[in-house]
């Protein structure tokens, strides 16, 4: 499989909700350690942001862990390995332009094929954070994990989902980090703030989700461990005499 296809495909099932949620007690490909997820990946743990008495749920799959309660929070990690594609792609873009880039053509694009007419309201490089950070924030028309929870709409006046997202490189691992301004959507014309406080709360939590993830640097690979051959002495070489 393409890292493309993969990214694809694991960005439609665990970004947009279409997993079956799981309860932290139910089977998950990677496993929970007192208040922590582990990634299967083995590559970051995070102190798990959702409560069962408040409804909230655990989904995953092999790159993303999707966090989500009965009321304001919809949380995804995801993190791919970097093919030497990709890493030929950050070294001639640059690091700036090469997290522009994946964004644009995996993520947003993968949005907009799910979402028609989602876009990119806005984005800024967080150049302190991560070594390099994209900051984005996109516009999901009929894209919220909370539009169920709303009444009174026709399909036609499905809210729009607005979402903030992180994009970095940590270890040869790409992260995305998105979350959902849930009162957008739940709220509707009486949520009243404007895009700049719109953007400030969801860098605030972004930034907050970030600071509860413990990385750790993937193990090398077991060396095989092969002995060299002893050559057998020629015929004309000396022998030592005891």
């Amino acid at each position: 499989m393409s890292f493309r296809l993969s990214i694809s495909l694991v960005l439609a099932l665990g970004f947009l909700g279409l997993l079956r949620a799981q309860d932290t007690t139910g089977t998950l490909v990677g496993s929970i350690k007192g208040d922590d997820y582990l990634s299967a990946t083995g590559v970051f743990r995070v102190k798990i942001p959702v409560l069962p008495e408040l409804g909230g749920s655990i989904s995953d799959t092999d790159n993303v862990v999707t966090f989500q309660d009965s009321f304001i929070m919809h949380q995804s990690i995801a993190c791919f390995k970097m093919d030497a594609t990709q890493r030929w792609e950050e070294e001639t873009r640059g690091h700036k332009e090469y997290l522009i880039w994946f964004f644009t053509n995996f993520v947003q694009a993968d949005f907009l094929q799910r979402f028609p007419g989602a876009s990119i309201e806005s984005a800024q490089f967080l150049p302190n954070i991560e070594s390099g950070t994209l900051l984005a924030y996109n516009l999901l028309p009929g894209g919220s994990m909370f539009a169920h929870k709303t009444t009174g709409f026709h399909q036609h006046d499905a809210p729009v989902a607005k979402r903030g997202n992180l994009v970095f490189v940590r270890n040869g691992y790409v992260y995305i980090i998105s979350i959902e301004l849930a009162e957008k959507a739940l709220e509707g014309s009486s949520f009243s703030k404007t895009v700049a406080e719109e953007d400030a709360l969801l860098r605030t939590r972004l930034l907050g989700f970030l600071g509860k993830i413990t990385f750790t640097v993937p193990l090398p690979a077991p060396a095989t461990d092969v002995k060299s051959p002893v050559p057998a002495p020629s015929a004309d070489a000396p022998t030592k005499e005891h």
